[in-house]
């Protein structure tokens, strides 16, 4: 059902309201007040069975994937209206759930039972690697770094009804004396703090990594945040499903050589290179590999999962010149369509999407620390609903802005969702709408609206504002 208005101009303006309807011209009622909790409690996560070693190294002939073991964990739960953050800070310092209340669903992946992979292949710094999941740290080499299995230490920063800080800190001062050779020997001294942060009335999540070089030298150094993506998902059963777009502005990616299956089939740019349209669907993934973005993220601020099956996304917000890379990991489509069940299945199927975030363009190629430096890397994570793209973003909105010879279309997600709004879309100095606007967090919000055929390459802005008049985002496009 359509709900269809005259603008001042003549143009017809459509305004969605079966999932996503804009609510106009109404002063909605004010809403109780928002407050954020952080509680402690405990969580079981299941392996199979296993040893390391007291520097954390694999124990050779310690696995037995038939017999499966409980392992018991310390958590932190953030909470406000529209989000429940899971932290474990004790293994990775990750962030393990981010559950969006308004639609009841997890945007992370996580496993089920954790399996050791890679052993003694010279890929880890360890010389094994278990998937676990979540949103982490990895830092100072590749390939997940020293810390994905750490304990690191949490403190409470700021706690109040209306702001919730905590931090997760770890240093790299300890070694592995059997790493592999590709790794670094010794240790950075890299001083590493992952700020959390849940404000009250926000429907996402913020983070700042902190890094220090305590050094009177330029050290060099790898650092990703790897985030396992599964939004829209079960929160007992999290997973990406076929309908997973990795929604990016890039237009190209390359492929280290043993990953040669992922340009297969596509439109080589240079040798190397590839066209990014078709790699950004997961069922596009014949099977386990790397692509990064080509030459990198060129300073484009977002980048996240969509999942069409249910219009519900995940996206990360960030400053990517800070963040230049994007390597993009999944263990292919077949991990969704041969599905097993973990527990039975000794070499389980991981269906995820992996996007990791770095200060160089790729794995084993380091940026250079600059002495008693810091790196500060601020982070936004927001769910998205009712969008199947993003365009533009930032801190405050998220925004799908299209225009074509049938129209323009526009769809957005707030990330103070009781905050009324006042939008302005403009076609030229044409006026296509202009009124106020309240969010809807469970389903999103859409408009349309109708424009001459003559219009063909005029230029469309959207300003969205507060009620007050405070811009928080704008946005331009074409019309095709």
């Amino acid at each position: 059902m359509a709900i269809h208005a005259s603008s001042r101009t003549g143009f017809a303006v459509a305004l969605v309201s079966a999932l996503s309807a804009f609510h106009t011209g109404v002063h909605a009622t004010q809403p109780v007040a928002d407050r954020v909790s952080l509680s402690y409690s405990t969580m079981t996560w299941s392996t199979v069975k296993y040893a390391t070693d007291a520097e954390n190294g694999f124990v050779l002939g310690s696995l037995d994937k038939n017999t499966i073991v409980d392992r018991t964990f310390r958590i932190r739960v953030l909470e406000n209206r529209y989000l429940k953050v899971t932290l474990l800070p004790e293994f990775g310092g990750r962030i393990l759930s981010i559950i969006y209340k308004p639609t009841g669903h997890e945007q992370l992946y996580r496993t089920e039972v954790g399996v050791p992979y890679g052993i003694k292949g010279d890929t880890f710094y360890y010389d094994w690697l278990m998937v676990v999941g979540g949103i982490f740290p990895t830092f100072p080499d590749a390939e997940h770094g020293k810390t994905w299995l750490k304990p690191w230490d949490f403190k409470v920063v700021k706690e109040s009804a209306g702001e919730v800080t905590v931090s997760m800190s770890l240093t790299d001062d300890f070694e592995y004396s059997a790493a592999p050779s590709r790794f670094r020997r010794g240790f950075t001294g890299i001083e590493a703090t992952y700020y959390v942060t849940l404000k009250a009335g926000r429907a996402a999540l913020d983070a700042r990594m902190v890094l220090k070089n305590p050094q009177p030298r330029t050290i060099p150094y790898e650092y990703w945040t790897c985030t396992t993506l599964a939004p829209g998902s079960d929160p007992n059963n999290a997973k990406t499903t076929g309908g997973a777009e990795i929604i990016a502005p890039i237009e190209a990616y390359r492929t280290p050589a043993w990953s040669a299956d992922l340009s297969r089939g596509d439109e080589s740019l240079s040798p190397g290179i590839s066209r990014f349209e078709k790699l950004r669907y997961f069922r596009n993934w014949p099977s386990m590999g790397i692509a990064y973005a080509a030459p990198d993220m060129q300073g484009g601020n977002f980048w996240g999962v969509i999942n069409h099956d249910n219009d519900e996304g995940i996206i990360r917000i960030a400053d990517n010149t800070v963040t230049r890379g994007l390597k993009m990991w999944t263990w292919g489509f077949p991990s969704f369509t041969n599905e097993t069940d973990a527990r039975k299945d000794p070499n389980p199927q991981r269906p995820y999407v992996e996007l990791w975030a770095g200060v160089s363009d790729q794995f084993f190629h380091s940026a250079e620390f600059p002495a008693l430096g810091e790196v500060s890397i601020p982070e936004t994570y927001s769910p998205t609903v009712g969008m199947n793209n993003v365009t533009h973003a930032n801190e405050n909105i998220l925004v799908n802005l299209a225009a074509a010879a049938s129209g323009v279309n526009l769809q957005f997600f707030s990330i103070e969702p009781a905050t009324p709004l006042h939008i302005t879309l403009k076609r030229g100095d044409a006026v296509l709408f202009d009124d106020a606007v309240q969010a809807d967090p469970k389903s999103g919000n859409r408009l349309s609206a109708s424009v001459p055929a003559s219009s063909s390459g005029e230029q469309v802005r959207l300003t969205i504002r507060t009620a007050e008049g405070k811009e928080l985002i704008a946005a331009e496009t074409k019309l095709k």
